[in-house]
């Protein structure tokens, strides 16, 4: 972006800048400052220290993240064989992996959720298969469980990694690989030490899109999860809709974005490293 500024590109920017300072500066600056003036707690930051002295809500925290972290780390598994098809099929099968990749996109997060109550529930096909398989003793089921609603996010955000993914490996310069081939590496070194270095500025954006998305998906988190595994947006829904606290919702929103921010900001500091500018 500053380098954009120094090339003159400031009116290009201007509409983005304005956008994201009337959607989400603004408005999240208005929150912080309400976190911090409002409420019963004493002191500038009462609602805070109200909040992070009680250590079931610090695990409620760590849960939140720690549940973005599997999410991102099995959709990265499961992605990477997708983008490798992608790369190595031909023009058909470049065109099915994206129709298959972007078709969960044009359905509601909502619909894709309770599609998976349906697959995690007792009389669903996942719990037949296992107990088919000797899995499981007596027919049970993956709802409620931290399990399936790694299963459940997972399908869900896994366009999110994908899409960057492939962006990369497309731009990618088969001769490298015809050169690591004519080398004498095997299809195993190839992938370790030329496709996935070279892809790494895409694992990165998905990594950012897929943790974010992983971290704020109310609908899934309650619904998947149910009461047994409670995480941060399911808390502020609860200060908002049930106890009515807005100042303590507040709080608990600016250290969502903080925690998951800082993340994210993390592995966006590791793409602009000098080693993976000069990758892309």
């Amino acid at each position: 972006m500053i380098a954009s500024l120094k090339s003159g590109g400031l009116p290009f920017l201007l509409p983005m800048l304005t956008l994201m300072l009337g959607v989400f500066i603004v408005p999240f600056g208005v929150l912080a400052a309400y976190s911090l003036m409002a409420g019963d707690a004493p002191g500038l930051l009462g609602n805070y220290a109200d909040f992070l002295s009680d250590w079931f809500n610090v695990e409620v925290v760590i849960d939140t993240i720690k549940l973005a972290a599997m999410v991102t780390v099995a959709a990265t598994l499961v992605g990477t064989p997708i983008a490798l098809l992608y790369w190595h099929g031909g023009s058909f099968v470049r065109q099915a992996v994206v129709f298959l990749t972007l078709l969960p996109l044009l359905t509601s997060n909502v619909v894709r959720t309770f599609a998976w109550i349906v697959l995690l529930g007792r009389e669903g096909p996942l719990v037949a298969i296992t107990h088919a398989l000797g899995l499981t003793e007596t027919p049970t089921t993956f709802m409620f469980t931290e399990g399936g609603l790694v299963l459940a996010q997972t399908q869900i955000e896994l366009p999110l990694l994908v899409l960057p993914l492939i962006a990369v490996l497309s731009r990618l310069d088969a001769r490298l690989v015809e050169a690591a081939e004519i080398s004498g590496a095997g299809p195993w070194r190839i992938l370790g030490t030329v496709l996935i270095p070279l892809a790494l500025p895409g694992y990165i954006a998905g990594w950012i899109l897929t943790f974010a998305s992983a971290t704020t998906n109310f609908v899934t988190q309650t619904t998947i999860g149910g009461a047994r595994h409670i995480y941060l947006p399911q808390y502020v829904f609860r200060e908002v809709g049930v106890l009515f606290d807005w100042p303590s919702a507040a709080a608990i929103s600016v250290i969502l974005v903080i925690s998951t921010g800082s993340v994210m900001l993390a592995l966006a500091m590791l793409a602009r490293h000098p080693r993976l500018v000069g990758s892309v």
